[in-house]
């Protein structure tokens, strides 16, 4: 199998060649590893390495056999290292698997490294110190989003058809975005945190994944999504497998379409048209689509302060964790500027401050409960701007405390957070792009809690309508040469 052959598949187009005796699992780890020397030293996605630990049975799951990749973060797998991408948890081993990560082993999918994160995922772009920038695949000099943006540009470049991710703040939907994928953040308890975790980061966290094919992250939720023991909640089990509902026409559905963010700024042209567009598009499939407001429950200032606190008190829990655990000081030679002195800020945030942050998360799920009883879906830009140069997020942000470090970050991807606070599901669909400079523009849908059966339908419905699996971009495993197989 050629690389360009093995680019061709998705992860359950690879699954199904293992089931049949096309190929074997082995052979898939091999073509995988051919890829990423290929093309990861151009864009930096993939951290570390190493052979295929894991063989599965051919045709036992949907994803039997597949090349898959974890993110630096959330998740562990015994005796590998998860370093959140900071300089203060270098050497960090995993003494076991999470809960995660076991289920990852029981679907079959073969996991072959881990990816990029900014410093404990604590931006929208991946840039750490420890480990460098990772490059977008459409244009190297851009950044691929983040927090999950090795993943996706891993998986953007082909060198695997999925990949592990995060979501806290828009980790899924900011890198699919910015690259090209597919990305859909779960409902929060749909995936389990722990065993280390019940919430992470209050339940605004949730485990997901990047792909190419709707098909594929929905199969991937069917395989890891469920209650572990322990776990405080947990969201209702889905009416169907979501692999089916992709394939199911998802009705007339009532869908608001919000283009300005909660926070005023602008969006750029090409963003602002591309999401009419869509809006278009849903118009001719038969869709009632209206333009909308979207009430927060609490002023965009509210929201960045209550967020600023939660974020920043998790984050003192962490680094103090990660310092008395490796006798390391916490200061410029082992924490990044930006999250220093968020560390900071955060120390100083009351016990009384955080109920009240927690008390933002309330209202903010009840009013965006509220708005999807009138609505199905929401549509919005999922990025405001296109994405931008390597570096961009730093300047502007110089000394920057915890409160207006936040702010920043979300100033750069008002569209995302909300939902993350409200525990909804809400996903980027890679519909268009700049007819400038190619970069592609990712358009994201919500729904109500629980109903990722709605965007899995919308999303394949749209898939068909208008497919962008076959574009690909200039940094791709798929136009290398070498043979994989040998």
């Amino acid at each position: 199998m050629k690389l360009h052959e093995y680019t061709r598949y998705d992860a359950v187009g690879l699954a199904e060649l293992v089931a049949r005796g096309d190929v074997t699992a082995a052979e898939l780890a091999c073509a995988a590893q051919e890829a990423m020397a290929a093309v990861n030293p151009r864009i930096n996605a993939v951290v570390e390495s190493w052979p295929a630990e894991d063989a599965p049975s051919p045709g036992s799951t949907p994803l039997a056999g597949v090349p898959f990749l974890i993110k630096d973060l959330a998740v562990a797998m015994k005796g590998k290292r998860v370093e959140l991408g900071s300089r203060l948890a270098a050497g960090n081993v995993a003494t076991a698997d999470s809960f995660l990560m076991r289920r990852l082993r029981r679907a079959g999918l073969v996991t072959l490294g881990r990816t990029a994160s900014p410093e404990f995922a604590y931006s929208t772009t991946t840039e750490p110190v420890l480990h460098g920038p990772t490059r977008n695949p459409w244009d190297v000099t851009r950044t691929p989003g983040g927090s999950s943006g090795g993943s996706a540009a891993a998986v953007a470049a082909g060198i695997t058809p999925i990949a592990h991710a995060t979501d806290a703040a828009g980790s899924i939907r900011v890198p699919a975005a910015s690259t090209g994928l597919f990305g859909l953040k779960p409902t929060r308890g749909r995936v389990s945190m722990g065993p280390d975790a019940d919430e992470v980061f209050n339940g605004l966290a949730v485990h997901g994944a990047l792909s190419r094919t709707v098909r594929d992250s929905a199969t991937f939720l069917d395989l890891v999504q469920g209650p572990e023991s322990g776990d405080p909640y947990f969201a209702a089990p889905p009416r169907r497998p979501y692999a089916e509902e992709s394939t199911r026409a998802p009705g007339r559905l009532r869908i608001g379409l919000l283009t300005a963010p909660w926070n005023g700024r602008g969006v750029e042209p090409a963003v602002h048209e591309a999401t009419l567009a869509a809006a278009r598009l849903l118009d001719s499939l038969g869709h009632r689509v209206e333009p909308t407001s979207v009430d927060l429950g609490v002023s965009w200032e509210e929201f960045v302060l209550a967020n600023a606190r939660l974020w920043t008190a998790n984050l003192v829990t962490l680094i103090d964790g990660f310092a008395e655990a490796f006798g390391r000081p916490v200061n410029e030679t082992t924490v990044e500027p930006e999250t220093l002195t968020s560390y900071a800020w955060g120390r100083r945030v009351s016990s009384a401050e955080f109920v009240q942050a927690l008390d933002m998360r309330n209202r903010v799920a009840r009013a965006i409960g509220v708005y999807f009883d009138r609505h199905d879906v929401l549509l919005t830009p999922t990025l405001p701007e296109l994405p931008v140069a390597i570096g961009t997020y730093h300047h502007g942000a110089e000394g920057a405390d915890g409160r207006r470090w936040l702010e920043h970050l979300l100033h750069r991807s008002p569209f995302t957070a909300a939902f993350n606070v409200a525990g909804t599901p809400a996903m980027s669909v890679p519909l268009a792009s700049d007819p400038v400079t190619g970069m592609p523009i990712g358009i994201q849908f919500a729904a109500g809690y629980g109903r990722e059966d709605v965007l899995f339908r919308l999303a394949g419905q749209l898939e068909r309508a208008a497919p962008w699996a076959q574009r690909t971009p200039p940094v791709w495993a798929g136009t290398h040469a070498g043979d994989a197989l040998t």
